[in-house]
C-alpha cells in the first residue's frame, strides 16, 4: 500500500478536482491506538484487488486544519481514525473506529 501524505489544503482540492480516480484518504490520529490498530488492518489487508483506489493519508494532529478542511469540503463528520472515499469530488463512502475493513472498501469500488 502506497500513501500518499496530505499535507496541505491545495492537494484537498486537487483530491475533490480528480474525476477519473476513485481516491481514498485514511485520516490518523497518530496518538490513538485504535487508529494506528484500524491502519494496520487496512495495510495487512491491502492486495492487488484495490489497486484502482489512490490512498491518501493524514497525520491529523500534525495537520488538523487541513483535517477539518477535508469535513467541510467533503461534508462528513470529524472522526479520528476515518476512512473516506472519493469519485467525482464527492464522498460516497465513510467509515470510523472498528468499521474500517477493507473487504467493506472493495466492495464499494
Amino acid at each position: 500500500m502506497e500513501w500518499i501524505n496530505i499535507t496541505s489544503i491545495n492537494q484537498v482540492d486537487e483530491i475533490a478536482n480528480n474525476h477519473s480516480e476513485i481516491i481514498l484518504i485514511f485520516k490518523h490520529s497518530t496518538r490513538c491506538s485504535i487508529s494506528s490498530m484500524a491502519m494496520n488492518r487496512l495495510e495487512s489487508s491491502w492486495n492487488e484487488q484495490a489497486s484502482t483506489i489512490k490512498t491518501y493519508y493524514l497525520d491529523l494532529i500534525a495537520y488538523r486544519s487541513v483535517s477539518n478542511y477535508i469535513a467541510d469540503k467533503f461534508d462528513v463528520y470529524h472522526e479520528s481514525p476515518q476512512v473516506l472515499l472519493i469519485k467525482k469530488g464527492e464522498c460516497f463512502y465513510e467509515e470510523t473506529h472498528m468499521g474500517i475493513r477493507y473487504e467493506e472498501i472493495v466492495e464499494q469500488i
